[in-house]
């Protein structure tokens, strides 16, 4: 996908989720994170649209860490999600190709990183919103595009869980393999073993566990939203996965 399509899903979730939190409303809980009402949910993101601005609109090329959650609740905390998104998504629109700053995973560009971070970022909390307000991830996958999902499955396994943060580990060598069955090539295998997990896209050797689905509902499964479709083979590594793959 280009730096704008992701740019485009990014303006598009992100004013879905506004939409799915009003109509829930700031005391609802959200089920797919069960700690969260919907207001730590626009607190959360919120605050990641702020932070990730601030480095492609200041070009900062070091970490630092965001400005904290606000102290708001109601209608203006609604209004204060809508402006750092608004302001996120024109921030990327108008960033030069050629931008430099900091970023945090593999990517052609930081522009491109901080584009496609940000809209899966988005995506996934756009399903929360919906969640508290009664749809199920199932119903709120069927709007991602097949090139979306299967990117994001990427992005967790090839980008997110190869640093060293990755707590998903196994004392012995395994090998788990996840299967798209709606999109050609979209097919990785995951050796896991006491360090990070190595994905490759591809289905060479044996797995010990294969877990199948649309490219949708993996994605979501991938992202602990939704349990895996199927699962052959040894489904205590899928329970390993559910267990230790929150990404910190």
């Amino acid at each position: 996908m280009e730096t704008a399509e992701f740019i485009s899903v990014l303006d598009r979730e992100g004013r879905s989720l506004a939409a799915a939190a009003t109509a829930a409303g700031p005391d609802a809980k959200v089920p797919t994170c069960p700690e969260w009402q919907v207001r730590d949910l626009l607190r959360h993101t919120g605050m990641v649209h702020r932070w990730a601005t601030s480095f492609i609109a200041e070009r900062r090329t070091s970490p630092r860490p965001g400005d904290g959650l606000p102290d708001l609740d109601g209608a203006a905390l609604l209004d204060w999600f809508r402006d750092g998104h608004r302001r996120l998504v024109d921030t990327l629109a108008a960033a030069p190709a050629d931008l430099e700053c900091w970023h945090f995973l593999p990517a052609p560009s930081p522009l491109a990183f901080w584009a496609r971070r940000q809209a899966h970022e988005t995506a996934v909390h756009r399903v929360d919103a919906e969640s508290a307000r009664g749809a199920t991830p199932q119903e709120s996958a069927a709007s991602f595009s097949h090139n979306f999902a299967v990117d994001g499955i990427d992005e967790l396994l090839r980008a997110f869980h190869a640093r060293d943060k990755s707590r998903v580990r196994t004392d012995t060598p395994r090998v788990l393999r996840i299967r798209a069955t709606d999109a050609d090539g979209a097919v990785w295998t995951v050796r896991l073993s006491s360090e990070p997990p190595v994905a490759r896209r591809d289905d060479a050797g044996d797995a010990d566990c294969e877990v199948t689905g649309t490219a949708s509902q993996l994605y979501l499964a991938v992202w602990n939203r939704l349990p895996f479709p199927a699962v052959t083979g040894d489904a205590a590594l899928a329970g390993l996965w559910r267990e230790k793959s929150a990404v910190i």
